[in-house]
């Protein structure tokens, strides 16, 4: 069994539509921020990409893809925007306990299904038969890539809160069949100057 090497993106910036569900599209921006990752991403051998069918996820994915032309493109709903899991309420700052009390039942039933799920697909060594490892990019969102951090270091279910990306920062997990998954990097923007790595991830959940 090869190892895994996972990269996690999250998407370019995008616009706020000011609706309910927040789908906006890449400002100039993001669409410089993405190219900007697929260049630095474009001798990697990638195996596939996978993607959030959102559109701030999708046209970020297209814009990376562009660097590694033939190269396997798949939609996941696993990569969509949610919310792993709600920690106890009495644990919880009052930043916090706002922030939650938004979340309906069945939004945390379901995003915690999702987050499982997702791990269960791609948190794991690839059983190809072959000796090389495999790479594999997952272009997905700020809350997704958190669980799948806090996943790796083993810590508890909470702490994805507080683990926040920038906009086309680029997380790598190292998955091996004998031993603990192990971040090889996290939230690197090395490949954005300045004037493109935009503001602080976002802060309001966490104050």
């Amino acid at each position: 069994m090869a190892n895994k090497l996972l990269y996690l993106v999250r998407h370019g910036e995008h616009d706020d539509p000011g609706t309910e569900i927040d789908d906006g599209l890449l400002t100039e921006v993001g669409m410089q921020q993405s190219k900007l990752l697929g260049e630095r991403l474009r001798h990697v051998p990638f195996t596939a990409i996978h993607h959030s069918p959102l559109r701030r996820a999708v046209q970020s994915t297209e814009l990376i893809a562009g660097y590694v032309p033939s190269l396997p493109v798949y939609p996941s709903e696993l990569l969509r925007d949610c919310i792993p899991m709600v920690p106890d309420m009495e644990d919880l700052s009052p930043a916090h306990q706002a922030f939650f009390d938004g979340i309906s039942e069945d939004d945390r039933i379901a995003g915690r299904a999702q987050a499982a799920a997702a791990i269960d697909r791609f948190a794991v060594a690839t059983d190809d038969g072959g000796d090389d490892d495999q790479h594999e990019l997952l272009v997905t969102h700020n809350f997704v890539i958190g669980w799948f951090v806090r996943h790796a270091l083993d810590a508890p279910d909470w702490r994805w809160i507080g683990l926040n990306q920038f906009n086309c920062g680029l997380t790598i997990i190292l998955y091996r069949p004998d031993r603990p998954a192990a971040l090889v990097s996290y939230n690197d923007i090395g490949h954005l100057p300045p004037a493109l790595r935009g503001s602080s991830p976002p802060l309001a959940l966490y104050s």
